[in-house]
């Protein structure tokens, strides 16, 4: 199986799909879709994570919602999703306390078609690598950032690209929000 990222400049692919958002009875589930972002004008922050009840992919969830405000000050829509159902997900948030009160949704890819379109799925097991995009208001693929299955991503680094893309501006290496860009 060959992995054929979908990356920088690309149309990030039209999705529907369920999504737990909530642990109150009957009212867990919401369909998101891919138009949520744009019609709303906001930034989008998807990231995937390979397995539920694993050891990494809660710290990484965990970071994002704490994180949650600085990204809704950036006008930011975060989604976080696997290839796990939303029954899966919902137990998940059930059973750990780092993700009972999370303020995002958990994406279900059940049937991995989102994941196998952006090509991001891993050859032996079929999950999703550790994946995440910054998409712009028009759905256009800005950043892209793979981790193989083991290691975790850096949320500050995330939030600091999204930063240097809504400048609109040429942002040097190491640049961080409120230190000059470059002119031309």
């Amino acid at each position: 199986m060959k992995n054929h990222i979908i990356s920088v400049g690309s149309t990030f692919p039209d999705f529907k799909k369920l999504a737990v958002v909530s642990l109150d009875r009957d009212k867990e589930f919401y369909e998101i879709s891919s138009d949520d972002h744009k019609n709303a004008g906001q930034w989008l922050v998807m990231f995937w994570w390979p397995k539920d009840f694993t050891f990494v992919c809660p710290t990484e969830i965990a970071e994002f919602n704490k994180k949650f405000e600085d990204f809704q000050d950036r006008d930011t829509m975060v989604i976080g999703a696997s290839t796990d159902s939303e029954f899966v997900h919902l137990a998940w948030r059930k059973n750990h306390d780092d993700l009972r009160g999370l303020k995002f949704p958990m994406l279900a890819d059940t049937s991995k078609s989102l994941a196998e379109e952006l090509g991001i799925l891993e050859a032996n097991e079929k999950v999703a690598y550790r994946v995440t995009y910054i998409v712009d208001p028009q759905g256009i693929v800005r950043w892209v950032s793979v981790n193989d299955l083991s290691v975790g991503r850096n949320v500050n680094e995330v939030i600091r690209v999204l930063d240097a893309l809504q400048t609109d501006e040429l942002c040097p290496c190491n640049w961080v929000k409120g230190e000059e860009t470059l002119t031309a």
